[in-house]
């Protein structure tokens, strides 16, 4: 062997933004004792919609903002249902967050695609309250983010009461990035478990949003490009 001789280049890859983003979400809320679980992108109406106590008549189950199949299943327009399947087989406590591909028949823009990963988190314990998912939020947020100001915005949301979206102040202005809330009675008592026991928070954020804000990206089309001159920046 001669040792003198070059060595043969071969250049190193790089983990996509994308994925490096996730990973990171992932890795924050499991040292926060958080067990990852998923499920199929294949789902029924039920655990897309009903055991989430989302209306009949909610927008949200019309043909222009869903993608249905011919047997009359859909693709799953975010990752709650993996909750509801976690919660049917395992009963409380549990700490889960359920990392994954979602779909919505948004229009492609700067901002929106029809497919986009999403994390969501979900705690169910004795005596939980907004304060526990407030601290989880915040502890989150400024792991991720740094120490920025977070500020909570009261909203709505079909499976949660009370709900609220969450921003925080990046380069000087607010930017949302999480919504959540306390899980409803409702979905609890769905899933058999007595809501004068238990209570749960969740909360949900989109990792492409989160990704665009943490490296300054202003078009979401770029993350799923395939342009090496952007990704080498990464």
């Amino acid at each position: 062997v001669d040792v003198s001789a070059p060595a043969l280049y071969r250049p190193l890859g790089r983990a996509h933004p994308l994925i490096s983003t996730l990973d990171e979400i992932v890795t924050i809320f499991c040292g926060l004792g958080y067990q990852v679980v998923d499920g199929p992108e294949i789902e029924t109406d039920h655990y897309n919609f009903s055991a989430l106590n989302i209306p009949e008549d909610h927008p949200a189950r019309e043909m222009q903002d869903t993608f249905y199949l011919p047997n009359g299943e859909l693709l799953r327009t975010h990752t709650s249902p993996v909750q509801i399947r976690h919660l049917e087989r395992h009963k409380p406590p549990v700490r889960v967050i359920a990392p994954g591909r979602v779909y919505r028949r948004d229009a492609v823009d700067a901002t929106h695609s029809p497919i986009f990963h999403q994390v969501e988190v979900l705690a169910v314990d004795e005596e939980l309250n907004f304060g526990h998912l407030r601290g989880t939020v915040i502890q989150f947020l400024q792991a991720f983010f740094g120490e920025l100001p977070v500020r909570f915005r009261a909203s709505y949301f079909p499976f949660t009461e009370p709900s609220a979206e969450v921003d925080v102040q990046w380069q000087g202005r607010w930017l949302e990035v999480m919504g959540c809330g306390m899980v409803d009675p409702a979905v609890l008592e769905g899933l058999g478990l007595d809501p004068e026991r238990w209570s749960g928070f969740a909360a949900g954020m989109g990792v492409e949003r989160a990704c665009m804000v943490r490296h300054g990206i202003d078009d979401i089309r770029r993350l799923f490009s395939s342009d090496l001159r952007f990704l080498r920046q990464f």
